[in-house]
């Protein structure tokens, strides 16, 4: 069982976050690392399918849209977490999504949507 790897989209990528995670053995990519920003949400999702990353943001609306288009097209992601970015503190954050990287495999999170607030 394979550890779920975070891409955090530029809309999410905190540097403290992204330390903190780190810090904690979470594998994590940042859109501004990766050379992505300003790049389409669909080209984000893509990205980070190919290379197996699990899309971490805070555009709700965007990539619930897009899975729903991935999934009616039968056409695969690695996984889509998102959150609302006026909700949570970075430690409110790491908590979350280090309980969830730590419950559900790579396999697991495979054309699935998860809402930061329901960990």
């Amino acid at each position: 069982m394979s550890r779920i790897r975070l891409y955090f989209d530029e809309d999410s990528m905190r540097h403290a976050l992204v330390r903190a995670l780190r810090a904690r053995g979470v594998d994590v990519i940042t859109a501004l690392e990766c050379d992505m920003i300003e790049r389409s949400d669909q080209e984000q999702l893509d990205f980070t399918t190919v290379r197996g990353y699990v899309l971490y943001s805070f555009n709700i609306g965007d990539f619930y849209h897009l899975h729903t288009i991935y999934l009616t097209e039968n056409k695969p992601h690695a996984g889509i977490i998102l959150a609302s970015q006026q909700r949570y503190t970075v430690g409110q954050q790491m908590r979350k999504l280090l309980k969830l990287t730590m419950t559900l495999s790579a396999q697991e999170m495979q054309n699935r949507l998860e809402f930061l607030n329901n960990w």
